[in-house]
């Protein structure tokens, strides 16, 4: 059994909820007639059933990439709006592996299945999730779910019909609304860290600058160690206290780069507020920057995006990393809150 507490539930008395842990035998390929498509895997997925009465409605929460336990533990609001419809809930792990096609289709057999087993095939599904997975499976299945609410959702983000910059947009737009000074000091700061780690010495005073573990072989690796912290940080700019994605205070935007004072450097400035991201709970000594570590299961999502690009019609989501010939334009960033961690 997984055990939750959701937020509004954290101060109150109420119970916790268990979530049953149960595996789904499904076909690896639901589109081919090769050998291999009828393989069969165990998708996992938590369900719940405290609130829930027989024919009331199904919540299920596409879980996309990452780990499904994670998802879970951060989703208070299924578990807050499940008593008054009074809903089952279920969380479905993604095969992060292939594209976004058999992903959802997994969705659908599942569902569809369960439903069966249940003996409650009038139940209406509500579909909720981040990224594509709510918004799509809807439009993909729209006689299985009857609506979704999806946050972040890429509802027409493909080829020739939105820009492939739209994301980025969207985070730059974040934070010159939290602080045109702290966008600017961001957007400046690439051109000062090519500048740096073109100079001869310049990589191991770059792995200085920023407190590797181990020197540095190549600036792209600070340039995604910087990409991720900015990106994710526009995500869970949330404003309260969370440990989403990491522990993080409310509003972590921009504060800590316009508190430097105006002699400082741009890499300082955004190494700061990139190690606020990395390292609000102090327990780092120093980064690792060429050998991150993915707690949650995130970097499914760029195997995935590769899929997408060669085996799917479903093409372009929004979290797309962009080539560096494109950051040029889409360059953007910020962070917030004072960071007092010290550092041996």
């Amino acid at each position: 059994m997984y055990h939750f507490t959701s937020l509004s539930q954290a101060n109150s008395p109420k119970p916790k909820i268990s979530y049953k842990t149960q595996y789904f035998p499904q076909q690896l390929d639901h589109f081919t007639f090769q050998p291999n498509s009828y393989k069969i895997f165990y998708q996992k997925y938590l369900i719940n059933n405290h609130y829930w009465q027989h024919g009331a409605p199904i919540f299920v929460y596409t879980v996309n990439e990452g780990d499904i336990e994670w998802f879970v533990a951060n989703t208070g609001f299924l578990l807050d709006i499940a008593p008054k419809f009074p809903a089952l809930l279920v969380f479905i792990e993604t095969l992060g592996y292939l594209n976004s096609q058999q992903a959802l289709a997994d969705y659908a057999v599942l569902i569809r299945s369960l439903k069966q087993n249940l003996s409650s095939e009038a139940s209406p599904v509500v579909v909720f999730g981040g990224s594509y997975g709510g918004t799509w499976f809807r439009l993909k299945y729209p006689h299985i779910a009857i609506g979704d609410l999806a946050s972040s959702a890429p509802i027409l983000h493909f080829d020739d019909i939105t820009p492939r910059s739209s994301f980025y947009d969207a985070v730059s737009q974040d934070f010159k609304d939290a602080s045109l000074n702290c966008f600017e000091v961001i957007k400046g700061n690439w051109a000062e860290l090519e500048a740096l780690s073109a100079q001869k010495g310049g990589l191991v005073e770059l792995s200085r600058t920023f407190r590797t573990c181990k020197d540095l072989h190549s600036m792209s690796s600070a340039w995604d160690w910087l990409w991720s912290a900015f990106t994710y940080t526009a995500m869970v700019n949330y404003p309260m206290k969370a440990n989403f994605l990491k522990p993080l205070p409310a509003y972590p935007m921009c504060n800590i780069i316009d508190g430097f004072p105006p002699g400082a450097s741009k890499l300082s400035r955004v190494f700061a507020a990139a190690s606020l991201y990395y390292n609000y709970s102090c327990t780092e000594k120093c980064f690792n920057l060429e050998n991150q570590p993915d707690a949650h299961g995130v970097r499914g999502w760029n195997w995935q995006f590769f899929g997408l690009n060669s085996a799917a019609k479903l093409t372009q989501l929004n979290s797309v990393k962009p080539h560096h010939k494109h950051l040029k334009v889409l360059r953007l960033i910020s962070l917030q809150n004072a960071y007092n961690c010290t550092f041996l």
